[in-house]
């Protein structure tokens, strides 16, 4: 038995998908409106909550991001899950100075100590990180934007779920760090692009500033997180964090899928 936490989220719901036919279970803060009957109730900001999913699970896909990571492990030890499947972020090994890099690499740390076996995984930033411009683009046809000629290889959250769902169900997967990124870079201006030609319909973009980017990001997050998020959008890139890497062919036997594949299977979300 398998159990998927973020079961309802980006790449939860790409996982259920790929592991039919494999017993699992789903976790989401709301079993009875999932949407799937495999669903079961939990929440990882209370670890406490979790018991009753994990009895009986072998397998755990575990998503960083609550900051009760190393009680939910303790509890799934004791509950004597043997093998998790860890969500942290390339930036444990591009941008390892960041407060958010720090907190990945404890989890990650707190894992391999666990007494479980292990996969870690390292994805770049998210193709679906481009919902956050869905409300601008409905209302005004417009992308608002920083750092818009700057290429990341931004991953398809299926091809990382894709790859979670190789690590659950094949031992050699045990005991590895995979890095994930998409096939190739995208900029912004491109991003921008692909989503004007799915949609049917121009969009302007209006490059920002980064002081510009900041004032605005800081209305929904703290001036930290904003800066960190920039830094790693474009204002502080590196090698590592701009190289394109062949992980998901490699352990999935298919080709990563690209950003207009992504934009084209969300394209309502913008209408």
């Amino acid at each position: 038995m398998i159990l998927v936490t973020g079961a309802t989220g980006n790449i939860g719901r790409a996982l259920l998908k790929e592991l039919r036919g494999t017993p699992f279970r789903g976790l989401t803060r709301d079993a009875a409106h999932a949407g799937f009957p495999e669903a079961v109730a939990g929440d990882l900001t209370r670890p406490e909550s979790l018991d009753s999913a994990l009895t009986g699970a072998r397998s755990l896909f575990l998503l960083q991001g609550t900051g009760a990571e190393e009680e939910v492990l303790v509890r799934a030890r004791r509950s004597g899950v043997e093998h998790v499947v860890l969500v942290s972020s390339i930036t444990v090994e591009t941008h390892p100075h960041l407060p958010e890099a720090r907190r990945n690499r404890a989890v990650e740390e707190a894992l391999r100590a666990s007494g479980m076996e292990w996969t870690v995984l390292r994805p770049t930033q998210f193709a679906s990180n481009t919902l956050w411009w869905a409300p601008a683009i409905r209302e005004l046809g417009e992308v608002r934007a920083p750092y818009a000629d700057t290429g990341l290889p931004a991953i398809h959250p299926a091809d990382i779920a894709a790859v979670a769902h190789r690590a659950l169900t094949t031992p050699a997967h045990r005991g590895r760090t995979y890095a994930l990124t998409g096939p190739a870079r995208v900029t912004v201006r491109e991003q921008v692009a692909d989503l004007a030609d799915v949609l049917g319909r121009p969009l302007a973009l209006t490059e920002l500033s980064r002081a510009e980017a900041h004032d605005a990001m800081t209305a929904a997050m703290d001036p930290g997180t904003a800066d960190a998020i920039l830094d790693l959008t474009g204002g502080d890139v590196n090698d590592g964090l701009l190289r394109v890497r062949t992980t998901v062919p490699e352990v999935t036997g298919a080709p990563g899928r690209t950003y207009r594949q992504w934009a084209e299977e969300n394209a309502g979300a913008f209408t």
